[in-house]
Order: structure tokens, then C-alpha cells, then sequence
């Protein structure tokens, strides 16, 4: 009980500390609403779950052990961060009309379905090889001596991406209420500007930073 409750304050830790998950949430958020927010934090919990399923059976081992495949991954991860924030900031000096094809995407008036918005938050994480590092040192940690390693490893993970979700849907939930206010046309692009700004700083932090 001792090794699992140091698992969930640790885990608390590195979860309400700001990253590209909280960016691409609040983003969506601003663009879809609560729902829009929910949705990404849905897609960012099942690639934490797919991170730790390939962790239980060995596959994020092989991965952070193959610099070729981990590079590639880093890289297409962050290149698609840096896209959403290129998108974010074009937005903010032109923002698209209403009914156009970008604005239907990516304009707060327009609408993003709930699919989209959880593309995002899936392909964000898993485009995240980090989160393999992650896993393969964190996890094995609190797995209890003679336990079942794959259905501990995979549990953990598990517990992990649910109390993911619930923090950024917590966050989902907060921006919403704020939401009104922050699409005020100047105001909207200042937020724009900023999260732009903040997505491409993040992807090129991951895709500058070693190991």
C-alpha cells in the first residue's frame, strides 16, 4: 500500500506539472468548448495507456533502446507540435472567417468535432517517445517484488492515464468557464498568440533535448 501510494503522489507530481498535454487541452478547449477539451484529455489518456501497455510487454524498452526509432518519433512528435502552433499563431494575426474550411477546424466559432479533438490528443502524446522513457523508469519502480509484471506495469499505466484525464478534464472544465471572455476578438488572438508561441516551444524543446 506504502509502494502505491508513493506511485500516486509521484505521479500527481509529474502530471499537474505543465506540458505539451495541458497546451494541446487548453487549446482545444478554446476551440470546441468543454466537450472539444474532454475529448483531447480522452485521446492523451488512451496514448498513456498505449505507452504503458508497450512498456508492460517490452516494447517501449526496444524503443528507447533504438536511437533510429526513438529520433523518428521524437521529431514527427514534435514537428506536429510545432504545426498546431504555427496554425495557432496564424490564426491570431489572421483570423479565419467564419465558414471557411480552416475556421470549421480550428476557429473557436466554427466546430471541432469531438473526434478531431481526440486525434489531437492522441497523436500529441504518442508522438511523445519521452513518455517511453518515462514509463520504462517510473513504472518498474512500484511494481511489487514477485507480482505479476505485465499486469502491474499495465495497471499502473493505467491508473496513471486516469488520473491524467481527471486533471485535464478539471482543466477542460475551468478554461470553459472562462471561455466567453477569452474569445473577445483581441482577447481571443492574444490567447492564440500565446498558446502558437507555447506549442512551438515545447516542440522544439522535445525535439532539441537528449534522452
Amino acid at each position: 500500500m506504502l509502494t502505491f501510494l508513493a506511485f500516486i503522489g509521484t505521479s500527481i507530481i509529474v502530471i499537474v506539472t505543465p506540458g505539451p498535454d495541458t497546451a494541446t487541452t487548453i487549446r482545444s478547449t478554446l476551440l470546441a468548448g468543454r466537450t472539444g477539451g474532454i475529448c483531447t484529455a480522452a485521446g492523451i489518456a488512451v496514448g498513456q495507456t498505449v505507452w504503458a501497455l508497450a512498456t508492460s510487454v517490452g516494447l517501449a524498452a526496444l524503443l528507447v533502446a533504438s536511437a533510429p526509432l526513438f529520433l523518428t518519433i521524437k521529431y514527427l512528435g514534435a514537428a506536429y507540435l510545432i504545426y498546431l502552433g504555427l496554425v495557432a499563431l496564424y490564426e491570431a494575426v489572421w483570423p479565419p472567417e467564419q465558414g471557411s474550411g480552416m475556421a470549421e477546424e480550428n476557429h473557436p466559432h466554427g466546430r471541432v468535432s469531438p473526434w478531431m479533438a481526440f486525434r489531437q490528443g492522441l497523436i500529441s502524446d504518442l508522438g511523445n517517445p519521452k513518455m517511453a522513457v518515462f514509463f520504462t523508469s517510473l513504472l518498474p519502480q512500484f511494481a511489487p517484488m514477485g507480482g505479476s509484471t505485465f499486469a502491474t506495469l499495465l495497471a499502473l499505466g493505467i491508473v496513471f492515464a486516469a488520473m491524467t484525464f481527471l486533471w485535464l478534464a478539471f482543466y477542460a472544465a475551468a478554461v470553459h468557464k472562462v471561455r466567453s471572455t477569452l474569445q473577445r476578438p483581441t482577447v481571443r488572438r492574444l490567447v492564440e498568440g500565446a498558446t502558437g508561441a507555447v506549442l512551438i516551444a515545447l516542440g522544439l524543446r522535445i525535439a532539441t533535448e537528449q534522452r
